[in-house]
């Protein structure tokens, strides 16, 4: 992958910037960059997969619900991801997208993981998704509400 991710200065949540040269491989970044915010992704073990697949409108909306699926999956299993591949986004007509991938992690454990910050939501604030003229890599910005 020849993506990545940093974090960008905002007063009160936690503001990122994520790339890659596909739409899927900045979506796996985004996920990279949310997990990485709550723990330490050097200490998740890639053990057990889940099958993800989401539906919405437009791209704001898939980024918001794979993120939120991830983060729901945390919140009700206890799962943390480290890995993560999205097979394919694609576009059904001019109103609805799919999102078809995969994570990878362990349960929490307060002995293995170190605890960071808590991620309470996903917002639409400050979101972009676009494409560089330069280099035609996707660029996605985001804020977590922590």
């Amino acid at each position: 992958m020849t993506g990545g991710f940093e974090f960008l200065e905002h007063t009160a949540d936690v503001y990122i910037k994520v790339w890659g040269d596909t739409l899927e491989e900045a979506f796996e970044w985004a996920a990279v960059a949310m997990f990485e915010v709550m723990t330490d992704l050097n200490k998740v073990e890639p053990k057990k997969k889940h099958e993800i697949s989401v539906n919405a409108e437009d791209l704001y909306a898939l980024l918001y619900e794979w993120l939120e699926e991830l983060l729901f999956i945390f919140g009700s299993y206890g799962i943390v991801f480290s890995k993560f591949k999205v097979h394919k986004i694609i576009q059904k007509g001019n109103d609805m997208y799919t999102l078809v991938g995969e994570a990878w992690g362990e349960p929490f454990s307060i002995e293995k993981h170190d605890q960071r910050t808590e991620v309470k939501a996903i917002t639409y604030s400050l979101m972009e998704i676009g494409k560089t003229k330069d280099t035609g890599q996707w660029i996605i910005k985001f804020v977590l509400d922590i």
